[in-house]
């Protein structure tokens, strides 16, 4: 009963940031979490854990079909290329530089422990991203690659987390063997949530007449696509942003009028509610991960937490720009449509925003190795996590707002979304 009057009074404080933050114009999933900390500290109410579980099977899954859903499968393609740049490549780059700064800086930190620190903390979230970009007037190249790479870079980050906690829990690990299954696990999800799309696809085509069983439909579409994926070992979170995409662009074919009406208002306000309890969960578990450090000096760990930080977010901004100059000097294009180029590079360097995916991943950690002995570091780790998540997320969160208006990015016309709306 206790955690059921914390639930209504966090969604009354969701409800009431939301409006103050649509007056003041500042980045909401901020607010939240910086809400979620204030809120946690009070010490009259009951602690809310986060159950990984619950993120990964009952949160993640509808995030991010809606996500995939509202992204244009023709911009999606056209952006391949860099997509797969920062969602693949530069996920592993930051693995590997984290891993490479956590084992000479923190003592106690074995390499396989690094790579754990390094995948945890490695992918921007798609659920971050999309709460910090919403409303700022970008150019819609920049927010299909900022979009693309969240929706596709969980599965990678994911991926490398699991051989790196493999490698700590049995002491081996064989790198040959871990790049064979990443691309079994991806094209292995990917081709699931193809499956799943056509059958959903299909079964729309046969609904006549039923909007309230057309709009439900949509609701199973992406636990069915990621339970799926998930049961035979593969990326649940690639399956459901393919069925996503697959949907999304079948869309006007399939869904009648009353069907898209009711299905825009139910689910943005689902992922209004989902986004919100998210951030403000994220800011609530700060007093429990403190209380399991124990009598570990927290300044001294903080400051590892901040320099993991620093690297994180420079390795993004090298990374980004070498890659758009070397996109430009191999093909002759711009990355975006205007003399902005360089400015719409800054932005997407600078918008690497952590969230609810390496914190959920870190607190996912088992408790025990296969010996039975308890898993090395594992506060440090969350702790570590959550300075960066906090970090890149409230302070890079409330300067791109700053950075867009210091750099005087025209607000990019939203005339192609206002048709998309009406298609869809």
């Amino acid at each position: 009963m206790d955690n059921f009057k914390v639930v209504i009074f966090i969604m009354a404080i969701l409800i009431a940031l939301t409006a103050f933050s649509n007056r003041r114009k500042l980045p909401l999933p901020v607010l939240l979490v910086l809400a979620g900390l204030f809120i946690g500290f009070v010490p009259q109410l009951p602690n809310l854990a986060l159950d990984p579980e619950v993120i990964f099977i009952i949160m993640l899954p509808p995030l991010l079909y809606d996500a995939a859903s509202k992204t244009s499968w023709l911009e999606f393609k056209t952006s391949i290329r860099p997509i797969s740049a920062l969602a693949i490549t530069l996920v592993f780059f930051t693995t590997l530089a984290v891993a490479v700064t956590a084992y000479y800086m923190i003592p106690g930190f074995t390499w396989p422990l690094a790579f754990v620190l390094g995948a945890v903390v490695s992918p921007p979230d798609a659920v971050a991203a999309t709460g910090i970009i919403k409303g700022l007037g970008l150019n819609r190249k920049v927010i299909t690659i900022l979009e693309g790479e969240s929706l596709v870079n969980d599965a990678s980050a994911l991926i490398a987390y699991r051989y790196a906690v493999l490698a700590v829990t049995t002491g081996s690990f064989v790198w040959w063997q871990a790049g064979l299954q990443f691309l079994l696990v991806a094209s292995a999800g990917i081709a699931i949530g193809f499956a799943t799309g056509w059958v959903f696809v299909w079964a729309h085509k046969r609904i006549v007449n039923n909007p309230v069983v057309e709009t439900s439909f949509t609701l199973l579409a992406p636990f069915i696509a990621y339970v799926a994926a998930e049961h035979f070992e593969v990326s649940g979170v690639l399956a459901v942003v393919t069925t996503g995409l697959l949907i999304a662009r079948k869309a006007p074919e399939v869904f009648s009028f009353q069907a898209r009406m009711r299905s825009v208002v139910l689910w943005d306000t689902l992922i209004f509610l989902l986004q919100g309890f998210i951030f403000i969960m994220i800011g609530l578990q700060l007093p429990s991960i403190i209380k399991d450090m124990g009598n570990y000096p927290i300044g001294t760990i903080v400051g590892y937490g901040l320099v993991i930080s620093l690297v994180t977010i420079i390795v993004r901004i090298i990374w980004v720009f070498t890659g758009a100059n070397w996109q430009r000097f191999s093909s002759k294009k711009e990355l975006a449509a205007s003399d902005d180029t360089w400015k719409n590079v800054l932005v997407v360097a600078w918008t690497g925003t952590r969230g609810v995916i390496s914190l959920a991943a870190a607190l996912a950690l088992p408790l025990a190795l296969q010996n039975g002995s308890p898993f090395p570091k594992r506060s440090s780790i969350i702790f570590l996590s959550f300075v960066v998540i906090f970090m890149t997320l409230v302070v890079q969160g409330l300067s791109l707002p700053l950075l867009i208006k210091l750099l005087k990015i025209k607000p990019a016309s939203n005339e192609e979304d206002e048709v998309k709306d009406l298609q869809l």
